[in-house]
């Protein structure tokens, strides 16, 4: 049987972490801040959201938010993002993507326009190339591949010389993680769609850190004995029971009833990855605040 990577037991240390230094900020009159910029009302945005505000307002984090309407114009959008830039009580600004459909071909532009020293999951070209460069004076990374990070960390896993497998090239998850991984002295492959016997190179890993998002992806056939899995992605399951005891259920890349007895440890979907994000996005803030 698997160790379980609970992500509640990273969540819960970087949150006591995260208070001592916010109260330490306070007291010299600073008070951490977090911007939120958001176009529209996209439930799955709303939800990280109201997420966000409640565990910055755990760790001691204030929260400024930016609400914009469905039909916002470029201009509309650039004025907040200037706002922010120019507000100095403001020490980071978390802006959700993608924008509305209208706004997508200025998406670019408009992520650029953001301050990186504000940018909190690496939305602009300067922020993303800090994370290939290893260097933390340029932004901060994403917070999906960052919490992969702490709990590799919080597990003690050391990475030094272990061979890890990326499942995953997109620039959100995928490659930042690889980039993050080989920072930690891991020899690593990225894996995609057009990559030949994806099992056979996974089984030659170490470390593996699914980021694929399909469900069920990640079977017996990709894993054996002594492995480390860490499975990002966020599926929605109709087959899988729920609490309420009906079917219906987030669940990760990994057939976790296959892939669980075989590997020696594994974070769970729910219950993983996802639920460090939050306080890894904190974690940024109170730094960028501390660099203020």
């Amino acid at each position: 049987m698997a160790k379980l990577l609970l992500g509640k037991e990273v969540t819960d240390a970087l949150n006591a972490d995260l208070q001592v230094r916010t109260a330490a900020l306070r007291e010299k009159g600073i008070n951490p801040t977090l911007g939120i910029i958001r176009v529209g009302a996209n439930p799955s945005d709303l939800s990280y959201e109201k997420g966000a505000t409640k565990r910055a307002e755990l760790v001691g984090v204030d929260v400024k938010k930016f609400e914009l309407p469905e039909d916002a114009t470029k201009e509309d959008v650039a004025a907040v993002i200037d706002q922010v830039n120019a507000d100095e009580t403001i020490h980071g600004v978390l802006m959700f993507q993608p924008f509305p459909k209208h706004l997508r071909p200025y998406q670019s532009e408009l992520c650029n326009r953001l301050d990186p020293k504000k940018d909190m999951d690496c939305l602009t070209d300067l922020s993303n190339s800090g994370v290939y460069q290893s260097r933390s004076d340029l932004g901060y990374p994403p917070c999906t591949p960052a919490a992969c990070m702490e709990i590799l960390d919080y597990y003690g896993i050391d990475c030094t010389g272990k061979s890890a497998v990326v499942i995953g090239r997109s620039l959100v998850v995928g490659k930042p993680a690889a980039m993050m991984l080989m920072k930690k002295n891991a020899t690593v492959t990225v894996c995609h769609t057009r990559t030949v016997n994806v099992p056979e190179v996974c089984k030659g890993a170490d470390i593996i850190v699914s980021a694929a998002g399909v469900l069920n992806s990640l079977t017996a056939d990709y894993v054996r004995p002594g492995q480390i899995v860490i499975d990002v992605s966020i599926n929605w399951d109709a087959n899988k029971p729920n609490a309420r005891g009906t079917l219906g259920a987030i669940a990760g890349d990994a057939k976790f009833e296959e892939v669980e007895p075989i590997v020696a440890a594994i974070t769970p979907v729910p219950g993983g990855v996802g639920s460090v994000t939050t306080s890894v996005l904190m974690k940024h803030v109170v730094e960028a605040a501390e660099k203020a």
